[in-house]
């Protein structure tokens, strides 16, 4: 830092404050303190800024290893942000998603002092670890929406999957069937009651929901089941991936998308609008979610009152894979 500060004309104390990210510095100075830095390679020492200002900078992140396209998607959001905004990143994956597991990952970033955690993981073994198990820094639960710890609210799910459930609807469908994601994420039961909701208030019985769990497999094994009764016109699945499961068991069972049977998502993942027929889905922005647990979990480290941009609203994207009943 002398060195940068010798070179730059300035006081070492200036150097910190720009390093700090700190207001107040003439934009002139900072230029060229940030140009020292540039030439002569300097980086801080974290152990030693962390004795100065009792701070890591660290924040933990618990994800899956599942592979899933959401989660993976709001853990890279969550990682860019997070250094956008000045913080170390630690990140622990887990093999299988437990009490134990989520509690031997909380242990394993506290022990590197992290100043708080983003969950990445929002079923129910997590949320009940937040709420019952005070783990000493704040802690925010970030799922496809954002949730906070102690008082989530799946009302943005519930209500796209009524939405997508009522498009389907108005084009003369009545036997609706559903792949439900893993009845431990509250995010399946809201999009599961959501679905069932708006048949009942269309005066429909529902039928039996076909539950996977959020992989491309299990949608083409609910998909098999659906495609074997002959009365379901339209299908309804949790996610982008189960439903694209889902096209291909019904393609293997000689029913086309949408002239037989029409085929809805959620999420509108990248690759929804390429495939064969393009998929209608809900759209959600999963790097909002991750952007915004970072303001969220800095404001409440920094104790800033911050202001916390609102939940992304969730849209139904239709596509070609969705069309009016057939006759039969």
């Amino acid at each position: 830092m002398a060195d940068v500060a010798r070179l730059a004309g300035v006081s070492h104390q200036t150097v910190s404050r720009v390093v700090n990210g700190q207001d107040h510095i003439r934009p002139e100075t900072r230029r060229r303190v940030e140009e020292a830095i540039q030439r002569l390679g300097y980086r801080p020492n974290k152990a030693a800024r962390t004795l100065v200002t009792t701070r890591t900078a660290t924040i933990g992140v618990i994800g899956t290893e599942g592979g899933l396209w959401g989660p993976d998607t709001i853990h890279r959001s969550v990682d860019h942000a997070a250094r956008q905004a000045g913080y170390f990143v630690s990140s622990v994956s887990l093999d299988a998603v437990s009490r134990e597991e989520l509690a031997s990952a909380v242990d394993h970033l506290l022990n590197q002092h992290v100043e708080g955690i983003i969950m990445i993981v929002g079923n129910d073994e997590a949320l009940e670890l937040v709420r019952n198990h005070d783990v000493g820094v704040p802690l925010v639960v970030c799922v496809g929406e954002l949730e906070t710890a102690l008082s989530p609210s799946d009302t943005e799910q519930y209500g796209a999957a009524r939405l997508a459930t009522r498009h389907l609807l108005e084009l003369g469908h009545v036997e609706i069937g559903h792949i439900a994601g893993p009845t431990a994420w509250p995010e399946a039961r809201a999009r599961e009651e959501g679905w069932r909701d708006e048949l009942v208030a269309a005066g429909l019985r529902p039928p039996q929901a076909v539950r996977g769990d959020w992989s491309a497999a299990s949608g083409y094994a609910a998909g098999r089941v659906l495609a074997a009764s002959p009365a379901v016109s339209a299908v309804f699945a949790a996610n982008d991936e189960m439903a694209l499961g889902a096209l291909r068991a019904l393609a293997e069972a000689g029913m086309r998308v949408p002239e037989d049977v029409s085929v809805v998502g959620f999420d509108d993942m990248p690759i929804a609008e390429f495939t064969i027929p393009p998929l209608t889905t809900v759209r959600q922005d999963l790097h909002a979610a991750g952007r915004r647990a970072v303001r969220i979990l800095d404001a409440m480290i920094t104790e800033s009152g911050a202001e916390v941009p609102p939940v992304p609203e969730l849209e139904l994207v239709v596509r070609a894979s969705t069309a009016r009943r057939p006759r039969r």
